[in-house]
């Protein structure tokens, strides 16, 4: 008798399965190495500028005109993405991002000149959300249906993994060898890397859904802002985002110091924040997984949303409880970090709301992710005066239970229940 036997799984039949869509690999390689340029000081440079002599004010302050920056951006780059095409509007940031470097190291650094600073690091700031964000938008009209979640998984994987990990360690090693000037100066060689494989060696064509009978730039422009008021599910969503990374742009402002409290060394500080975004990024895969089975919405509210209350408090007072044992704070930031990548399906989530615009709709929720770089430093500028660090914390671990009550708000329309885990389909058509 013969038995049909299962087919073999392949290795390359395993990543076509679980890997990014192959047509956009350089894209997804080159936004690793952008961000890896991009985040080189983000882990250290509030507590150098400190140290030099500026007040934890007027550092908030700086990194709070930074992520109005990026907020503009983020949602500039939905539809400018979708307007002029991503490849136009990825250029247009690696070009802000130099322009912006030359003006704050070059000129405003050497002599601590605090208004050239606050502006050239606001011009600074436009440049990450215009490259990164419109490869975003990119994914979601070119990605199948039944990997969406996944592809954007692989997205935040690249990004966070750049960001936070391979620019926090990167910087720990470069600092020392290179000092804090030149290691900035060398994230300009880290984003001309990038965007050659995003933009050059990525010869994926960017086509819209909407082709056919496109809107004009204009419009574009103005469904960005509208779309809110047609579509306010989408609004929840922009909302959700911000509070996802308020605390990550908030921890670099004010626990670096918090932590040398307790006899942490900066170094310490940036091995446990490279640490704590190795575990991110793996989980922002397996959350993309977790997402496109468990429920986009669920995956956000339960992982995302609760979780992220709980550890938030967990990390802040592990140095409360295990004094300056460096493993045992590491592994509640290690914790923080997992749960944080539960927010990854709020990408697939909010787009799936419309049927069209999702230009649009994405605009929202990188308006989000940008404002997310504002208030961060915003709230420990405003309140670390009056309620200290321990006040901040709870501030940041409220908000995060506020967004499990408003994912709750999130319910995907009739025409999209295919998408969330409710069958097997996603709701979102990659380009014919």
């Amino acid at each position: 008798m013969f038995y049909n036997q299962p087919p073999k799984l392949s290795l390359k039949s395993l990543w076509n399965k679980a890997g990014p869509p192959k047509q956009l690999a350089w894209g997804y390689l080159g936004v690793l190495i952008f961000m890896m340029g991009d985040g080189v000081e983000q882990g250290w440079l509030s507590p150098y500028l400190i140290e030099k002599g500026i007040s934890m004010q007027y550092s908030a302050t700086l990194f709070t005109m930074y992520g109005v920056a990026i907020a503009v951006s983020s949602w500039f780059s939905g539809v400018l993405a979708e307007g002029f095409g991503p490849r136009r509007t990825m250029l247009t940031g690696v070009v802000l991002y130099i322009l912006g470097t030359i003006g704050f190291v070059g000129y405003g650094l050497p002599d601590l000149d605090y208004g050239i600073m606050l502006f050239m690091y606001t011009i600074r700031g436009f440049g990450y959300p215009l490259f990164a964000y419109s490869f975003l938008v990119w994914i979601t009209y070119r990605s199948p249906r039944k990997k969406l979640g996944s592809a954007v998984g692989w997205f935040w994987f690249v990004f966070t993994g750049g960001l936070n990990v391979l620019g926090a360690y990167y910087s720990s090693w470069a600092i020392r060898e290179l000092g804090y000037l030149n290691t900035l100066w060398s994230s300009v060689f880290w984003v001309l890397v990038g965007a050659f494989f995003a933009i050059i060696m990525n010869k994926d064509k960017f086509k819209s859904s909407d082709d056919k009978k496109r809107n004009t730039r204009r419009q574009e422009l103005i469904k960005g802002l509208t779309i809110v008021t047609e579509q306010p599910k989408v609004l929840v969503g922009g909302v959700v985002r911000i509070i996802n990374t308020t605390a990550q742009f908030a921890f670099p402002v004010f626990i670096p110091t918090y932590l040398a409290g307790y006899g942490f060394t900066t170094t310490e500080w940036l091995q446990i924040w490279g640490t704590i975004f190795t575990a991110n990024i793996a989980f922002n895969l397996i959350f993309g997984f977790i997402g496109d089975l468990f429920g986009w919405r669920n995956t956000v509210l339960w992982f995302g949303g609760v979780g992220c209350g709980i550890s938030t408090l967990l990390f802040f007072y592990s140095p409360v409880l295990f004094g300056n044992s460096f493993w045992p704070v590491m592994l509640c930031g290690i914790l923080w970090g997992i749960l944080l990548a539960g927010y990854v399906p709020l990408s697939a989530l909010v787009p799936s709301l419309v049927k069209k615009d999702k230009g649009a709709a994405m605009s929202i929720l990188n308006l989000g992710a940008g404002l997310a770089v504002f208030a961060g430093p915003a709230i420990v500028g405003l309140f670390i005066g009056s309620l200290g660090n321990e006040g901040v914390v709870w501030i940041l671990a409220g908000l995060y239970f506020l967004s499990a009550v408003l994912t709750c708000f999130i319910t995907l329309p009739e025409h999209a229940k295919t998408a969330s885990g409710i069958t097997k389909t996603n709701a979102i058509r990659p380009a014919e």
